[in-house]
């Protein structure tokens, strides 16, 4: 696997105003205003630079800095899945500020970037809440020059070294004790330095290694594989890449 690069550790400030309430890296952010967790900033600025479709909208954001630095981040709103996100589609039960999606997601990608793992670099969140409930989102760093397998595989394939990447990579995170919730082709991430990478930890925690979930994780991954190999035209897939990637994991 790619050597872990030197970090920067995360300076956290808090903002907190009525019922909303935002913690950010003041490395990344010299001042944070509430209003910059909502994607009707930026659109004012003309700082979206593209947006992709899941559960919700995710919009990447492009915007210099007082520097003139030009930051590269990504924005999502956290949507509910399933039938009761049909109801309630954004909202959540408040049990404390540390329970909340976004907080739980910022925690991880800190510490998962402490230890050196291809994790993006936890920005801002914010929390809004309503009675018992809340809404929440985060902010995040972009991966530069990056596409996902989905993106990659419709279009080539890939050589066995770097399905071998993959698996170490994954491995890597396991071993740190990362349990990825959603792990599947589209939150994996290659950049035009083949370097590997993994995104999108919503729910995503730290668990304990004598339980199955790393191979319950594994399993999800390749379901996924087969799924978009009936979706996508053309998706450059075959089932002797997962051995090679199972062979990177084992190795």
């Amino acid at each position: 696997m790619n050597q872990p690069a030197i970090v920067k550790p995360c300076h956290e400030k808090t903002y907190q105003q009525g019922q909303v309430y935002c913690q950010y890296d003041s490395n990344e952010i010299s001042s944070l205003a509430p209003e910059m967790l909502d994607s009707e900033y930026w659109q004012q600025k003309n700082a979206i630079v593209g947006s992709a479709q899941g559960r919700g909208t995710t919009w990447f954001i492009a915007d210099e800095n007082s520097f003139g630095i030009l930051q590269n981040w990504v924005l999502r709103h956290y949507y509910r899945g399933g039938l009761i996100g049909k109801v309630i589609n954004d909202q959540y039960l408040f049990t404390g500020m540390k329970n909340t999606r976004s907080a739980r997601e910022f925690s991880l990608l800190k510490s998962m970037r402490a230890a050196g793992l291809p994790a993006p670099k936890p920005v801002a969140f914010r929390v809004i809440r309503k009675g018992l409930f809340y809404r929440a989102d985060l902010l995040s760093s972009r991966i530069e020059n990056a596409d996902d397998l989905v993106g990659i595989l419709s279009k080539n394939t890939i050589n066995d070294a770097l399905w071998q990447e993959i698996g170490k990579v994954i491995k890597a995170f396991h071993q740190q004790r990362i349990y990825h919730h959603d792990l599947n082709a589209h939150n994996i991430l290659i950049d035009d330095k083949n370097k590997v990478w993994l995104i999108d930890f919503d729910q995503g925690e730290q668990r304990e290694n004598k339980l199955k979930w790393p191979e319950d994780n594994l399993a999800r991954l390749l379901r996924s594989f087969r799924k978009e190999s009936v979706r996508v035209p053309n998706f450059q897939w075959q089932e002797k890449n997962w051995q090679a990637l199972l062979n990177g994991y084992q190795s």
